[in-house]
């Protein structure tokens, strides 16, 4: 589970970036650890961190159980459920599945080598910055929810980081960025296999570059 840095509750500390996966592994969703047991993280719904803006979230939404708004939680209390930045209690948060830490700092192999959304080459600044920010975007909001261009991942960089990237760019968390450069290898081994067998790997360096150029410690 090294790839996935998985942690155990207690191991947790103010201002660490956390991630928790939805559906096996299909995606993420992220937030940032305050303390006793609490988590600032941004959803597109209440109860749901995934969202395409099309009718397919109906669809997704009424599927899978695991995406519905729960029911009353006795140590959330009465906290705000709405869409946007919110406070939970970290067992909310999970909805049942494991914890992970989000790395920083890591080195471009130890990045290439790990799975999408999960670190960055970025570094992390102090944990009392982190939940500065944490805290006023929990107030003033992270803009509209977009699973492409403005996604839970994103939130929980720029609480660590200070980094955010404008404009209409896609492939701006390391989730997008991962699928991103992983359609564009699939793309690239399938051109040069078909011309050319022996430069069949050149997808594996395409996939590299692509993801790399998308990390937000890159970029």
């Amino acid at each position: 589970m090294a790839l996935f840095n998985k942690i155990k509750k207690e191991e947790l500390k103010a201002g660490d970036h956390i991630y928790t996966w939805r559906l096996g592994y299909l995606y993420s969703h992220h937030g940032i650890y305050v303390d006793a047991g609490n988590v600032i993280h941004f959803t597109s719904t209440a109860g749901r961190e995934i969202g395409t803006g099309t009718d397919a979230d109906c669809f997704i939404f009424s599927s899978f159980s695991s995406l519905c708004s729960k029911s009353h939680c006795p140590t959330c209390g009465d906290r705000p459920r709405n869409n946007g930045v919110i406070s939970s209690c970290l067992e909310c948060f999970l909805s049942g599945d494991k914890l992970y830490r989000f790395k920083y700092g890591v080195s471009t192999c130890v990045f290439l080598a790990q799975v999408r959304g999960t670190c960055t080459t970025a570094p992390s600044d102090q944990p009392g910055d982190v939940l500065h920010r944490a805290e006023l975007l929990l107030s003033n909001g992270f803009g509209d929810y977009n699973l492409f261009k403005n996604n839970c991942e994103d939130f929980a960089i720029y609480c660590k980081t200070g980094y955010v990237i404008l404009g209409k760019a896609v492939g701006r968390s390391g989730q997008v960025g991962g699928l991103v450069a992983s359609v564009s290898a699939l793309s690239y081994a399938c051109t040069y296999s078909v011309m050319c067998p022996s430069l069949a790997p050149i997808g594996l360096v395409a996939y590299c570059v692509k993801r790399y150029s998308a990390d937000i410690g890159v970029r």
